[in-house]
């Protein structure tokens, strides 16, 4: 699956899967590789009848956008996510296409629902928890049926690199009673994605679209094709198919069956659903997604394969086929035994996951060593020798300061969230003691906060989320907090950016997806709208100022909800003009006066990357390279040892 050919450490990049902190730094990644990646780099041409056909470099992601062009799509909706968030980012740069960032999954969904109800070729991306978020709408859609074509992305993410669950969304096909496709490289997702609009307007039904984070992040060939203008349908009232009053829903329940019955016609006689017979013929392996390239890449053609696409319906008939001419028949699928459960409960013979683990992102050498019992032979380095380097808040990062004054709280619990800031539990901050999911902070903290008084600990609850999780799922938390009169302090930490996600616009950022201007949304102005008076702005990274902001929330709390709400851009962002404005930054760095450092390491506790400590001399050190001069070291340092000055050009 992986292309040859290129540099080495081009390929390494490609080939390892997107965590927060990588994702982060993918820009710079993508300055040394500026040709081969902003231009989309041509890698082969071929002869074909005289024509000469370009193919391109193309991540899965970046396939998926190309698809949705070819096929005429009209509007795309989606909140990002790793490892479906370069989707939307890429559509973005076709004019043709309406591209936005939704506040979360389900109003993106409902958007792309709305547009397609309005006629044109619609679509929606999340990764996998996003569709927990975006299950109601979906699945009263599925009812409905589309007008134009409707298809959603759902990108999972086994092994969790960048998720707090390993979910395994096949399953949602069947639950919502809808065609399920899933690429296996980035010439498929191309494809599959332009062929599922008309897949969606023959069987009047949304489709979904899986795929897996190696699937998504992964490079290879593909031969793009032409756009394919769609004409919109006029719009016509229809209240018995697009207004689902339980009526009108059950009429439409009553179609499903019919149409589940054709599309699965469909499954057994589909272009995505093929045979590879090769080998002695004693062996046959059924795979979908990007399982069949690790089978492929273990066993060659010494095996016969069934590669499926479409595998909601799974075509039993077409497996019932293809078990008949192999002796064994093995099933490789990442995550839940999802085709082996329906292939044994059709009576087909099979052997899966008493083979093949359920748990955790599978790979070439797990499946060679379930299957045949061999290690993969390569290069063997020397663990002991690997300096453990667990991810960190980057230096400078506008969370640290927050988060280094809540940890001296007695007697708090703080609840956490998702973003950059669930790395605050790690050593040596150890700020944070739980989180769930998305927009979930103020929820669970109000649910601690009111178990605490009824179970008599004596415990205040600090309960965090950043800007763009506010936007997602946090405001409807803070209702439940102010409407129920919650003794909770809830904090926004507002670093001006989607962070963790690689930079994305947000409601309060000002700009859209395409870089436009637009309204901003303050967070102080929406909290007092929701009839709370208690609430105070803060710069995080001055910590005097920190601590007395908290202090203040930890008077007032006993009255009732308190919010704070930090306010100063990620470390990393590209500065707006209203960003410059307003908070005034001028590139600096620190350094350590090495005769009044006393090697007390007070300054390393708050675990800063940029900070290390010489055992030889006994003294802090750091790093110029990374310094960016946020003082919060500096604040903390008992000896006024460390300075800022002027960044050197």
């Amino acid at each position: 699956m992986i292309v040859t050919a290129i540099p080495p450490f081009y390929a390494a990049v490609i080939y390892f899967p997107y965590n927060a902190i990588i994702e982060k730094y993918f820009h710079i990644f993508k300055f040394f590789y500026k040709i081969q990646i902003e231009s989309e780099i041509i890698y082969s041409q071929k002869q074909n009848g005289g024509i000469q056909v370009t193919k391109q470099l193309m991540s899965g992601n970046e396939a998926v956008a190309r698809g949705a062009w070819e096929a005429g799509v009209a509007f795309a909706s989606a909140y990002p996510g790793t490892p479906s968030t370069e989707i939307l980012e890429n559509v973005g740069t076709y004019k043709e296409i309406v591209a936005e960032w939704a506040p979360n999954e389900k109003v993106a969904m409902e958007a792309a629902i709305g547009a397609s109800m309005g006629g044109v070729r619609s679509m929606a991306a999340m990764k996998h928890v996003g569709l927990n978020v975006a299950a109601d709408p979906i699945f009263t859609f599925a009812y409905m049926g589309v007008s134009g074509g409707m298809v959603f992305v759902t990108a999972d993410d086994p092994g969790m690199h960048s998720s707090q669950n390993e979910q395994d969304n096949r399953n949602y096909a069947p639950f919502i009673k809808i065609p399920m496709l899933e690429p296996s490289d980035s010439q498929e997702a191309k494809d599959m994605f332009r062929d599922a609009f008309d897949l969606s307007e023959r069987f009047d039904t949304p489709v979904m679209f899986r795929m897996t984070t190696r699937v998504c992040h992964s490079k290879s060939l593909v031969e793009p094709g032409e756009r394919h203008p769609f004409a919109a349908i006029p719009y016509v009232k229809n209240r018995a198919k697009f207004d689902d009053v339980p009526a009108a829903a059950k009429r439409n329940r009553l179609k499903m069956p019919e149409r589940d019955r054709r599309l699965l016609e469909l499954s057994n006689d589909c272009e995505y659903n093929r045979a590879e017979y090769s080998g002695s013929g004693k062996v046959g392996i059924v795979t979908s997604g990007v399982s069949y390239q690790y089978a492929k890449e273990v066993f060659g053609d010494s095996v016969s394969y069934l590669k499926l696409g479409l595998t909601n319906p799974l075509p039993i008939d077409l497996i019932r086929e293809f078990r008949a001419r192999v002796e064994t028949m093995y099933v490789i699928e990442e995550l839940d035994p999802y085709m082996e459960n329906q292939i044994k409960a059709a009576g087909i013979d099979c052997i899966g996951k008493d083979k093949i683990p359920a748990i955790d992102e599978l790979n070439p050498n797990i499946i060679r060593k379930a299957l045949l019992g061999e290690e993969a032979r390569g290069v063997q380095g020397d663990p002991k020798l690997v300096v453990p380097r667990p991810p960190a808040l980057c230096a400078g990062c506008p969370h640290r300061g927050f988060f280094y004054e809540a940890a001296k709280r007695k007697d708090t619990v703080i609840v956490g969230d998702i973003g950059c800031y669930a790395l605050s539990g790690n050593e040596p901050l150890n700020a944070k003691d739980l989180a769930n999911c998305m927009g979930s902070a103020f929820s669970v903290g109000h649910g601690l906060s009111k178990a605490f008084a009824l179970s008599g600990q004596d415990k205040i609850v600090v309960a965090c989320m950043g800007d763009s999780t506010f936007f997602h799922t946090g405001i409807n938390a803070l209702e439940e907090v102010i409407y129920n009169d919650s003794h909770l302090i809830c904090c926004v930490l507002d670093n001006r950016i989607t962070g963790m996600t690689g930079h994305q616009e947000n409601p309060g950022t000002g700009y859209t997806l395409k870089g436009e201007p637009a309204t901003i949304m303050d967070i102080g102005t929406i909290v007092r709208a929701l009839g709370l008076e208690r609430v105070r702005t803060v710069n995080p990274l001055r910590l005097d100022e920190m601590k007395k902001a908290l202090d203040w929330a930890y008077t007032e709390v006993r009255e009732g909800p308190v919010v704070l709400i930090t306010r100063w851009p990620c470390v990393l962002k590209r500065l707006s003009a209203e960003d410059r404005r307003e908070f005034r930054m001028t590139p600096a760095q620190c350094t350590i006066d090495r005769k009044k450092c006393i090697g007390c390491k007070k300054c390393l506790s708050t675990g800063c990357p940029a900070l290390s400590f010489d055992t030889r001399e006994r003294k802090a050190v750091i790093d110029p390279m990374q310094c960016v001069g946020c003082t919060v070291c500096a604040q903390v340092c008992p000896r006024q040892a460390i300075v800022k000055g002027a960044k050197k050009a």
